[in-house]
């Protein structure tokens, strides 16, 4: 069937008559426009579903959704022993429909008779993870693009352990809403079943987030604290639980602190804290007051941006490996004053820092490593009940204290940030410098993430080819050190391309290649699950013997991570 005979079905009785005027303006005016629109269903991946807002298959939409929300009714009603009792929790964020879009899916849930538990105004991510242990629900659902485009808007889907869906449950659940047929979505409501929820979450969501977060530090009223949500959810809970903590000196960005209706993030290009823009007015007002340390989370609240002065006094932005090594490295040392009996681990990814594999095994605890995603480190702690989780992160600017949340948690993790940086002022020292502290201590790591976007149909054709080139063409040396292994996660297969020893690689497939040289250096390619692109990710290592040695080994290794470019024609 072509996307014109796509689109003509969406002419019919189901849709609305908004939606089928579009439809047929375009047949008649200009039907290329429709092939992005209907060439292909919107892939529901990497826990949930995400892309451009508008009319089609291949968009954003209350059918798309629609028909997302009737295949997990369907999937609920048939795995559940007690289908009296199921029971759904939403949340949403700030972005265009967000509200509208999540009112839609409560109503096809409750019209499925399943009680609909449902934020009365945007809440965090975080919080939704929260929400669905507290209410001991069967699934979360939130509707947010995280940090994507204005554009964009998605559908992640929680189970019933606050987690993003794994396998084999996501599959079962694909099943399920590609067997919906779009006439077979059930639009009436039964608003009996549909009940708002708001203060009581919201309250035990900040104690539980102060309780995980909070370490006794010391100079609490000495820490001078920017903080911005970049328009996003997070200021409905960043601010509560500071001061719940203890932190009054908390400067918000007024320019950002309100959420923007329209999904339009009218004073950043891109509302990601790993961008440096969207901080800008954040590293302004810090060096107006002198602040100690910023933070700014993206739309969603799940992932953070920190920046904290060097030794030079000046703000420098914190990636999200040095944020991660940073606040592992503190979790450990307090988990160790009370006594660390074996049972304990962290967890990162296989695109993150390989120095978080040097803390743990001074600890002497275990680090499990996952493919990219904190779904997949949520299902650790389902894995392994005996073992006690203590933190983790991943590249991506994402970090989980504890297991009261099972997704990345910026609410939570800013707390954190403050403490430490609280401690370290107390202590003659500061959140940087103990950075320096664990490169002298573990090895001096440096990372960089390169995206490219590849948009449409063509676009995505590109980005299998490069995987496809990589494949058969592997690089047999990066930055002069030799290529030694090639991980390809694609056929969980490991390779020791010096000897021609295999072995296999204990994760689930992904479309992941990872090449590492003799020296330790690492390139990774991956294309990403939730945008239009093709991530290289790059991570290079030195000793380091003393803090006077910092900047000479950061300047090599900035050099060699530049020659890599050039190599990979990434630059």
């Amino acid at each position: 069937m072509t996307y014109i005979d796509n689109a003509k079905q969406w002419l019919g009785s189901t849709f609305d008559k908004d939606t089928k005027n579009q439809i047929q303006h375009l047949l008649d005016t200009n039907p290329e426009e429709l092939e992005d629109l209907f060439y292909k269903d919107l892939e529901f991946g990497t826990g949930g579903m995400r892309g451009v807002m508008g009319i089609g298959t291949n968009r954003i939409n209350t059918y798309t959704l629609g028909r997302n929300t009737q295949g997990i009714c369907n999937y609920l009603h048939a795995s559940s022993i007690d289908e009296k009792s199921l029971s759904v929790v939403i949340a949403y964020d700030c972005r265009h429909q967000s509200d509208t879009l999540a009112q839609c899916v409560a109503e096809v849930f409750s019209a499925n008779d399943i009680q609909v538990y449902i934020f009365s105004s945007l809440r965090t991510t975080p919080e939704l993870s929260f929400a669905v242990r507290q209410l001991k629900c069967d699934i979360g659902i939130v509707l947010t693009a995280s940090h994507n485009p204005p554009e964009y808007n998605g559908y992640k889907v929680y189970n019933n352990e606050g987690g993003q869906i794994v396998p084999p449950q996501d599959q079962d659940i694909i099943s399920a809403i590609n067997q919906v047929h779009f006439n077979e979505i059930n639009f009436s409501p039964k608003h009996d079943l549909i009940q708002k929820i708001d203060q009581r979450i919201d309250e035990a969501f900040f104690e539980a987030a102060v309780h995980a977060g909070s370490f006794n530090a010391e100079g609490k009223n000495d820490l001078s604290i920017v903080f911005t949500p970049i328009h996003g959810t997070s200021i409905t809970a960043i601010p509560q639980v500071l001061q719940k903590a203890g932190y009054h000196n908390v400067n918000i960005i007024k320019e950002q602190a309100e959420p923007n209706g329209n999904g339009a993030f009218p004073t950043v290009v891109s509302p990601n804290p790993e961008e440096a823009e969207a901080l800008n007015l954040a590293l302004t007002k810090a060096d107006e007051i002198k602040a100690d340390i910023v933070i700014g989370t993206d739309p969603d609240s799940d992932r953070l941006g920190i920046a904290v002065r060097d030794a030079n006094d000046k703000m420098i932005l914190l990636n999200g490996n040095q944020t991660m090594v940073v606040m592992t490295q503190f979790l450990l040392e307090e988990a160790l004053k009370k006594g660390l009996n074996g049972n304990e681990f962290i967890a990162s990814t296989i695109v993150s820092t390989p120095m978080i594999l040097n803390i743990a095994k001074k600890f002497n605890l275990n680090c499990k490593i996952s493919l990219t995603g904190f779904k997949w480190i949520g299902k650790m702690i389902t894995d392994f009940p005996e073992l006690k989780f203590i933190g983790g992160g991943e590249e991506s600017y994402g970090y989980m204290v504890a297991d009261f949340v099972r997704d990345k948690d910026a609410v939570t993790s800013t707390l954190l940030a403050c403490e430490i940086a609280s401690q370290c002022k107390a202590n003659g020292s500061s959140f940087y410098n103990y950075l320096i502290d664990c490169y002298v201590e573990y090895g001096l790591y440096q990372e960089k993430l390169v995206s490219i976007t590849k948009k449409g149909k063509k676009g995505a054709e590109e980005i299998e080819q490069m995987m496809l080139n990589f494949k058969k063409t592997p690089p047999t040396s990066i930055a002069g050190s030799k290529v030694k292994f090639f991980e390809d996660y694609a056929t969980s297969e490991k390779t020791n391309l010096f000897s021609g020893e295999k072995a296999a690689i204990a994760l689930p497939k992904s479309k992941v290649f990872i090449f590492e040289t003799e020296d330790g250096t690492r390139v990774a390619a991956r294309p990403s699950g939730t945008e239009p692109k093709i991530k290289f990710y790059i991570s290079a290592n030195t000793s380091l013997n003393s803090k006077e040695e910092y900047a000479a080994r950061q300047e090599e290794l900035e050099k060699k991570i530049q020659r890599i470019l050039t190599e990979f024609k990434l630059n």
